[in-house]
């Protein structure tokens, strides 16, 4: 978009802030999105008219889908998307628009990257842990959520399928480590791989968009991770000492305190499921940011504030 720019076009509702009053009537701003993940400043000028302003305003909800008309400017050095009679804003409804308008599509085949799961799980020794994991994920409504659930709200994997994704990718690095190290218990690493983030299916909820659900936003996805395995461990009698360091390699996989790991790693296998999930998601975070930045500069770095540093963009 640039200044001066006319918009008709549908976007997600992110963020919906008071309705107030100016010199020429009433007024309310959002915070708009799309499958980017960016985010728009926006803002309805309404006449002086507040009943009509504020039934408008009403119909209007958090992740409710809107057609807007407008024109786009710049203020504050940023871009804004305004609409002023004869421009209108309206909610649509389920079905008078295409959800992956908002949410990325799934980057590979779900069924096929769900096959790959349940191959891991068949290299499982340890009848015991072998049953618990095909308990969990032939589950169906577990099965249905995990194949299509995103991995992240923005950063990394934040598209469909994402969630499943992410845990191959940090299968694969993890399995690698123990090709390279024979004497790893390649049950826990194989576990731990696949069972590390599955507290993001309560910690992410996915409407129109993917947003934190006030369970995820009150927990968090590692101990929601470490409350169920450690629910499933028990129906299951799994040896104690197994089920501590399976425990372990899920509330220690951010590697440090500052990162949300309420316990560093402790121990090799702990130490491959930390070092493959870092691997997937930051080779994932930078390459999203390069495909991003592109068609934002010309030049051959880009700041990114997350990681504090320029990235190359060549």
């Amino acid at each position: 978009m640039n200044d001066g720019d006319k918009v008709d076009d549908i976007f997600v509702v992110k963020i919906k802030k008071a309705m107030s009053s100016y010199t020429k009537g009433f007024f309310f701003q959002l915070i708009l999105s799309d499958n980017s993940g960016k985010t728009l400043d926006y803002r309805y000028w309404g006449n002086n008219d507040e009943k009509k302003v504020r039934e408008l305003y009403n119909s209007i909800k958090n992740d409710s889908v809107v057609h807007v008309q407008g024109r786009v400017s710049v203020y504050a050095g940023k871009l804004q998307l305004t609409t002023n009679e004869p421009f209108i804003i309206e909610p649509l409804k389920e079905g008078e628009y295409d959800k992956s308008d908002f949410i990325k599509p799934a980057r590979k085949d779900l069924d096929e990257m769900y096959s790959g799961l349940d191959k891991a799980i068949l290299e499982i020794k340890d009848e015991k842990l072998k049953k618990m994991l095909e308990s969990i994920f032939n589950e169906p409504e577990i099965k249905i959520k995990f194949k299509e659930h995103p991995g992240a709200i923005e950063i990394h994997h934040n598209w469909i399928g994402g969630l499943l994704e992410h845990t191959l990718e940090v299968l694969r690095y993890a399995m690698l480590s123990c090709q390279t190290f024979p004497e790893l218990n390649k049950d826990l690493v194989i576990a731990g791989s696949l069972l590390h983030d599955i507290g993001k299916l309560d910690e992410l909820s996915v409407t129109s968009r993917i947003k934190g659900s006030d369970k995820g936003q009150l927990i968090g996805h590692v101990v929601l991770s470490t409350i169920f395995v450690s629910n499933k461990m028990d129906e299951f009698d799994l040896d104690e000492n197994l089920k501590n360091k399976l425990l372990h390699i899920i509330i220690s996989h951010h590697g440090k305190l500052e990162y949300g790991s309420p316990k560093e790693p402790m121990f090799p296998e702990a130490v491959a499921v930390y070092y493959a999930d870092d691997m997937s998601s930051s080779i994932a975070e930078m390459l999203e940011f390069v495909k991003n930045s592109k068609d934002d500069t010309e030049d051959s770095f880009m700041y990114n504030r997350r990681s504090q540093k320029n990235i190359y963009l060549d």
